[in-house]
């Protein structure tokens, strides 16, 4: 059997990983500014994580939903401490697609409609809700096509207003940084509105912290940048340092009932383990702080190297911007440089999303090698 050939590789083989490095088969080291898409949230390999989950494994692994497993207490309890979101209450999944597919579902049961706004060039996922109402016909099959949403303008508060007092909307999702579309952001006066309008016409909002989440932006969840209150938060990425994990946490206005969503293996033990390590060591090693300040010198940086155009982004969910499309200076830093990048659906942007822990003399080596690859 062969594997269904839906990603285009580069040809590297990582088989070792520690920090922000990554080393493949032929022992060659790679800085990884990428994190495999904003996953590696404290750094390959971190010692207290992979403790925490060796622990567990001598314990227990995995068992279902239909058993008591007092780690999902501790978890949410932990996870509303850390972010300032007491009054949410938590349902653990595996994957961000999962979490939004799981917060429109929430949205459109809660409120007995099933119209969707969302933005263009966002990006939530590649399940069917979700899909939907990622702004990409690429991946969105005529199944997904069933799903009824707007795709508006980000920050164009007038065809906002216009098509959400319309009356039949559910839900609008929201990307505070949006991650696979370029770093474009929502000003604060726009999400604002967004949320008040939400409010004024029973709509739920979705705050999509999939990649933005978890320390990312310099503060626990990208919204918190702009002073609203989100009925739903979606999670995933960083939250698990690699290992699959995912979320939503709910307004406790918002209230449960037996059977109205489900999961076989989403909190399962080790997933709570993963995400209670990530959040002691971010608390532990001030990573939420790091990642302001090191996006402020990372930008301070970036500033000294003419081509780059702009700096988009928050925190260390960044973005380069260049007049040129960045594919070959992505596959150029790879192959001669060894250095992970990302690109995004705009073309002309490099993105920059390494683990939270990184240090000023990481970001030095990076935008040297960078300066060697513009050459």
């Amino acid at each position: 059997m062969n594997l269904f050939d839906v990603y285009p590789l580069y040809d590297v083989t990582p088989v070792s990983a520690r920090g922000i490095v990554v080393t493949d088969d032929k022992d060659q080291d790679f800085l990884d500014f990428y994190g495999g898409h904003a996953v590696i949230s404290i750094g390959h390999s971190h010692p207290h994580y992979v403790k925490r989950l060796k622990d567990q494994l001598d314990r227990i692994g995995f068992y279902s939903n239909a058993v008591q497993n007092p780690l999902q207490k501790e978890l949410a309890t932990k996870l509303g401490t850390s972010s300032g979101c007491e009054n949410y209450n938590l349902f653990l999944c595996n994957s961000g697609a999962e979490a939004n597919e799981n917060a429109l579902k929430m949205a459109s049961f809660h409120t007995a409609k099933k119209k969707v706004i969302a933005f263009k060039n966002g990006f939530h996922g590649r399940t069917s809700a979700a899909v939907a109402a990622t702004d990409n016909p690429q991946i969105n099959a005529p199944l997904n096509q069933q799903q009824e949403v707007a795709f508006l303008s980000l920050n164009d508060s007038e065809h906002f207003k216009v098509e959400i007092e319309k009356g039949d909307v559910c839900a609008v999702i929201l990307e505070a940084i949006q991650g696979v579309g370029g770093l474009d952001e929502p000003t604060t006066k726009f999400y604002q509105e967004v949320a008040n309008l939400c409010k004024q016409n029973g709509v739920l909002l979705i705050a999509d912290e999939v990649q933005s989440g978890f320390g990312r932006s310099g503060k626990f969840f990208g919204f918190q940048h702009h002073d609203i209150q989100p009925d739903i938060i979606s999670v995933a990425k960083g939250m698990g340092n690699g290992f699959p994990v995912g979320g939503i946490l709910i307004h406790e206005d918002i209230k449960a009932s037996y059977g109205l969503l489900g999961t076989t293996f989403g909190g399962n033990h080790l997933a709570c383990v993963a995400t209670l390590a990530v959040l002691e060591v971010m608390e532990k090693e001030n990573l939420i702080a790091n990642a302001q300040h090191l996006g402020d010198y990372f930008q301070h940086k970036a500033s000294e190297i003419p081509q780059v155009l702009k700096v988009k982004g928050r925190g260390l969910m960044l973005g380069l911007e260049f007049n040129f499309e960045v594919a070959e200076l992505r596959k150029k830093l790879i192959h001669d440089h060894f250095v992970f990048t990302g690109g995004a659906k705009d073309k002309y942007v490099l993105r920059i999303l390494p683990a939270l822990n990184i240090t000023t003399e990481d970001v030095d080596q990076f935008f040297e090698l960078l300066k060697r690859a513009l050459i």
